[in-house]
């Protein structure tokens, strides 16, 4: 299922002459990590979301195939129109997907550099050391 979420994150976060795209941004290293210390609930809702956004082009382009299969104009398409749906349960499934694919392009060297903030420094693993220290 990781090749699903991958491929709504491309299209969710595409490269574009001034922006790099999730692509561009180690997007697997950082899903294999994401799906290793997420939690179950939180990764089936993300390939939950990813289901629905490749199935859902035949509701927004009229086009009976899925997402990763569109051309990259109608991919577009579809990801602004699936992601601004007016059904609250197919926007919020979409917004899953789009939770990790937001951190990962967010968080890049490239990307913080064009909004001239500089680059994170590395996880320093602290979150589940202080999680563990201060349970009883």
């Amino acid at each position: 299922m990781l090749w699903l979420v991958r491929a709504a994150i491309v299209i969710l976060y595409p490269r574009t002459d001034d922006w790099p795209g999730a692509e561009d941004c180690d997007l697997d290293a950082f899903l294999e990590r994401f799906r290793r210390e997420s939690t179950f609930l939180m990764w089936l809702g993300v390939v939950v979301g990813a289901i629905v956004f490749h199935l859902t082009p035949l509701m927004t382009v009229f086009v009976p195939a899925p997402a990763f299969l569109l051309s990259p104009a109608l991919a577009d398409r579809h990801a602004h129109k699936v992601s601004s749906s007016n059904v609250y349960l197919v926007r919020q499934a979409i917004f899953l997907v789009k939770l990790p694919g937001g951190l990962v392009w967010g968080s890049h060297p490239k990307v913080r550099e064009r909004f001239a903030l500089p680059a994170l420094g590395g996880d320093p693993g602290t979150f589940r050391a202080s999680e563990k220290a201060n349970d009883p």
